[in-house]
């Protein structure tokens, strides 16, 4: 593509060298960049771009562009090499990105879904829905990139860098995909990702306490800030009355159409007799004028939050109310309330909850139909907001009936100094509690002290197949520990009869 069509629609551009050339590859990474190549060098929370210009440069990159406040005297660029300049490189990066991939995302309908919990199972059931409706449907977010029921790749983030996010566009319109419903983070918003993206719905599911930290947001209003640019950025926009923040967004939100979903307050879409039990959720629901009675096999109450932004999505695109209700009753979702089989028929749930919201909201729904004792195994991720540490404890120990403190992703933190913090708010409460560091051998206590009537909840990892320590993901994947453990534990307890 022609270097000037690539920078279509940016401003502000101060450029030094050729600009009448083909462009073959575009991005943020020296390592991606090939022959004829252009190298946008981003200032990122750990690296300078601006220091991989000339790796750029070995590989084949015949423009750099770097922003405004580079001291350009620094760098040593070629003569042969044109050299760019604009304000922003993060913005400049997005819209390259949808230029060089054709302004993919106007080829099909986009629906984004933001908010501090539920992103991830509301994207599963839109997408469940759709197909039943006859779309075919991409999804992009925490756990992969599917293609219908083809998974593309793993996600190492919620939201992909703006290259790769057009790329994965530009892939699903070749496949023919007429609908993409992806996650759309905090982060990604605020580091403009998602910039140049034509979304024509998004849902705001809720908003809590979370991702405060240096290398994300330095405060609440920030992080709220940043998740009302996607309603912003919308044709139409649902958000959940019930939460304080989702309805305040609705209310300040620039997105000419908002229609809000619910259960306690007023709203569009409401929710009625809904019934709770520990292998589903069902609930009255009114779908084109008529009362119908809605099942999805997801326990919880925010199985009906999340099951009404999907309803929304699914009636504005013309699904109608049996192809809903068929969807709901068979998604499942990898690592978001998900049972367990194993040998020793235990009920064991793996929850991707890692916030004191997340956390007790699970343990409160597993409470509420567990007959024996609830036993909560949960850690606190390194290198991110040490508010929550302290709460999560205190939640765990007035909700819980026995509760495992154990590791997480420690990343480059002390994964013993992460446990001493959130055990100063276990401290606060009369819950009974161990510390097991090792979260291999906290699964395994946790299984030795339960009984059939008891709910183990794993919470924090879900999805995850990896334990993130020092920059290294080793493989932690805890079905495949689960079974390890009891396989042990029998062995273990056969070894002890054979003694006697």
């Amino acid at each position: 593509m022609n270097l000037k069509e690539v920078l279509v629609g940016l401003e502000g551009i101060k450029a030094k060298g050729n600009i009448e050339l083909e462009i073959t590859n575009v991005d943020s990474d020296s390592r991606n960049i090939k022959e004829n190549g252009m190298f946008i060098a981003i200032h990122g929370f750990e690296t300078d771009g601006n220091s991989y210009i000339p790796d750029a440069i070995k590989n084949g990159a015949s423009v750099i562009m770097v922003d405004e406040n580079t001291n350009l005297k620094e760098l040593d660029i070629p003569e042969n090499v044109t050299l760019l300049v604009v304000p922003d490189t993060r913005i400049a990066l997005a819209v390259c990105a949808c230029n060089f991939y054709e302004n993919s995302s106007k080829k099909f309908k986009l629906i984004g879904v933001t908010g501090t919990k539920g992103k991830t199972t509301t994207t599963f059931m839109i997408k469940k829905i759709l197909e039943k409706a006859g779309h075919k449907v991409g999804l992009i977010g925490t756990i992969a990139v599917y293609i219908g029921d083809k998974k593309i790749k793993d996600s190492s983030r919620t939201t992909p860098e703006s290259i790769e996010l057009q790329k994965i566009f530009a892939d699903m319109v070749k496949e023919n995909v007429d609908v993409v419903v992806m996650e759309v983070s905090s982060q990604s918003l605020k580091l403009n990702r998602v910039y140049g993206c034509d979304f024509d719905m998004g849902i705001f599911t809720n908003f809590s306490h979370e991702h405060i930290s240096e290398k994300e947001h330095p405060d609440m209003e920030d992080y709220f800030q940043s998740k009302l640019k996607l309603l912003d950025m919308c044709k139409v926009a649902f958000v959940n009355a019930d939460d304080i923040y989702a309805a305040k967004a609705g209310r300040v939100a620039e997105t000419p159409e908002i229609t809000t979903y619910g259960i306690d307050n007023f709203c569009h879409i409401l929710a009625k007799d809904i019934t709770i039990t520990n292998s589903y959720v069902d609930f009255k629901v009114k779908i084109d004028n008529k009362n119908e009675r809605v099942k999805t096999c997801i326990p919880g109450r925010f199985s009906v939050y999340n099951s009404l932004a999907a309803i929304c999505v699914a009636m504005k695109l013309g699904a109608n109310a049996e192809q809903i209700k068929e969807a709901l009753v068979e998604v499942r979702v990898p690592g978001r309330s998900e049972l367990v089989d194993n040998k020793r028929e235990l009920t064991i749930m793996i929850d991707y909850a890692h916030t004191p919201e997340s956390l007790e909201s699970i343990l409160r729904a597993v409470k509420s139909y567990t007959k024996g004792r609830v036993i909560s195994v949960f850690g606190c991720g390194g290198d991110r907001d040490k508010i929550k540490r302290p709460l999560m404890g205190e939640v765990s120990g007035r909700v819980a009936t026995n509760t495992i403190i154990t590791s997480d992703n420690p990343r480059t933190e002390d994964p013993e100094e992460i446990v001493k913090e959130i055990e100063v708010g276990i401290k606060k409460t009369t819950g009974q509690y161990i510390c097991i560091v090792d979260r291999r051998e906290a699964i395994k206590e946790a299984i030795k002290m339960a009984c059939k009537n008891d709910m183990i909840v794993l919470a924090g990892k879900g999805h995850e197949p990896y334990q993130e320590i020092n920059h290294e993901k080793l493989p932690f994947d805890e079905r495949i520990i689960v079974k390890e453990v009891i396989e042990e534990l029998d062995e273990e307890e056969s070894n002890k009869k054979k003694k006697k």
